[in-house]
């Protein structure tokens, strides 16, 4: 029997996840790592811990299952997005720790090249917003901040990649700086109708276009794993970033589907096929995946803060001891409590793109405990998600049903409150592990293992369907409340 592996790459920690040819998952091993925060806003990872616990987990996964590297068919890759790395071209040793997608010190330069009017061009392009969050500016603070980063990079010493990029090229020993079109198009610095790398906005910000990787489908050959790091070489057929990778998993292929996932950050994308829509709402224009050469779109909302807020209540906070407990805590609790927990810890993400917005909780009176403080923690998920649908339907999408996955939604609560929030039926699939189910698909059809999109689709299995009983008015009212308190927070 032939299996396939996808290593899951995210923000908190790493995965390895097992997968039988039927996309059936058998084994999982997970290990956390380090965040560094060394300034307000500022947020990093060690590339070393990124590599090390791959390494373990994907060992570790093996092991556990007794299946030795021959038997994978193929390795696929997902990755925290946007998280940016430079390391030396010979060496592989990083010139700077990793700045993670979340990290807000470009906000003052992103506010420069907007005063130039610079967005529009930008955005015309890219798809994005001229915003912190995304490579590119993260990229020239490495080279303009680490000592003769830039004079290395422009004598063609440096490379760039994204966490995908950098584990492929540790993984076959420095003989493949690729990345996807998922990843590429979160950069901005990709031009996503040309579908390549946009030389006017690598000279505006003095990024050499040697660093770059080469852009490939989310389905191709990506290279071979070092034989010395599991027993034999293994190849890497898929790769995506993980909200595309979920949108795969969640066999949304057909355009006006939609899918939300619930990890550290929340994301919803909705697949608008060949049509890049530009959004008057500031939402996302972003490749949802390229396969054999034809690109689907989708358009994005970027929550910043969702299960990071429950991480927050655990380890800073410690108002509970494990993130189950948010869920019995909720369910014994009214939902209009008048308690309203905005996390902007490091700023709001879509639809209001304001990097300068900070965290606070507010309606607190002499009666309010923890179980308001939890719950409010749990509803802003809902109401950044309803902010989210709300700006899409702006754009003229019509959402009928969600699909949803993540670590947060097996919390049933948290699924019903949103169903509720949203008005909308919220469906919960079989397999939560969406994400890492995305790449392994994607890895299965490079393989032969799947011969089209459509034997991908007909294997995504509903677990719950949630439908909203809250009443409209009820629930309109709540929302009130959330967006009165955005307000307050807002820079």
């Amino acid at each position: 029997m032939k299996y396939l592996l996808a290593i899951d790459q995210g923000t908190t920690s790493t995965r390895a996840i097992l997968f039988s040819s039927e996309g059936e998952p058998l084994g999982v091993a997970q290990q956390e790592f380090e965040q560094h925060f060394p300034n307000d806003g500022w947020v990093e990872h060690d590339p070393e811990d990124i590599w090390r616990s791959t390494i373990d987990v994907c060992k570790e996964v093996l092991e556990q299952n007794e299946v030795s590297a021959s038997d994978i068919a193929g390795i696929g890759i997902t990755n925290q997005r946007e998280t940016t790395i430079v390391w030396d071209k010979e060496t592989g040793e990083p010139v700077y720790n990793a700045i993670v997608w979340q990290d807000r010190r470009t906000a003052d330069f992103c506010e420069t090249l907007i005063d130039e009017g610079l967005e529009p061009w930008i955005t015309g392009k890219t798809g994005l917003l001229l915003d912190p969050y995304f490579s590119s500016t993260k990229l020239k603070w490495i080279l303009d901040h680490v000592d003769g980063a830039l004079q290395r990079a422009h004598a063609g010493e440096l490379l760039f990649g994204t966490v995908d990029t950098y584990l492929l090229w540790r993984l076959t020993g420095g003989a493949s700086h690729k990345t996807d079109a998922t990843n590429a198009s979160r950069t901005m610095l990709f031009n996503i109708h040309e579908q390549k790398w946009d030389e006017e906005i690598l000279a505006r910000l003095n990024v050499p276009r040697s660093m770059l990787p080469e852009v490939e489908d989310c389905s191709a050959d990506f290279g071979l794993t070092d034989p010395g790091l599991f027993g034999a070489a293994i190849p890497i057929l898929g790769m995506a970033g993980d909200q595309q990778a979920a949108l795969i998993g969640q066999g949304c292929f057909k355009e006006g589907m939609i899918k939300s996932t619930y990890g550290t950050g929340c994301f919803v994308i909705m697949n608008t096929g060949g049509e890049a829509i530009e959004s008057k709402n500031k939402l996302l224009t972003t490749v949802a995946y390229r396969i054999n050469g034809k690109v689907t779109y989708g358009l994005e909302g970027s929550i910043f803060v969702a299960g990071a807020a429950v991480q927050w209540l655990r380890d800073g906070l410690k108002l509970v001891s494990e993130a189950a407990e948010t869920e019995s805590i909720a369910r014994g609790h009214p939902v209009n409590h008048g308690v309203y927990l905005v996390p902007a810890f490091t700023g709001l993400g879509a639809p209001y793109w304001d990097p300068n917005a900070r965290g606070a909780i507010l309606g607190l009176t002499r009666d309010s405990g923890i179980a308001d403080i939890v719950t409010a923690t749990l509803q802003s998920v809902c109401f950044q998600t309803q902010d989210l649908l709300s700006a899409m339907q702006q754009d003229g999408a019509v959402p009928t049903i969600l699909r949803v996955d993540g670590g947060m939604v097996e919390n049933s609560w948290l699924s019903q409150h949103l169903a509720d929030v949203l008005q909308l039926p919220i469906d919960r699939p079989r397999v939560i592990e969406t994400t890492a189910l995305g790449v392994a698909y994607l890895a299965g059809l490079r393989a032969g293992i799947f011969a089209e999109l459509d034997d991908v689709a007909e294997k995504w299995q509903l677990e719950q369907r949630f439908e909203p009983v809250m009443p409209p008015e009820a629930a309109a009212e709540l929302y009130k409340g959330w967006q009165a308190a955005v307000a307050r927070v807002r820079s």
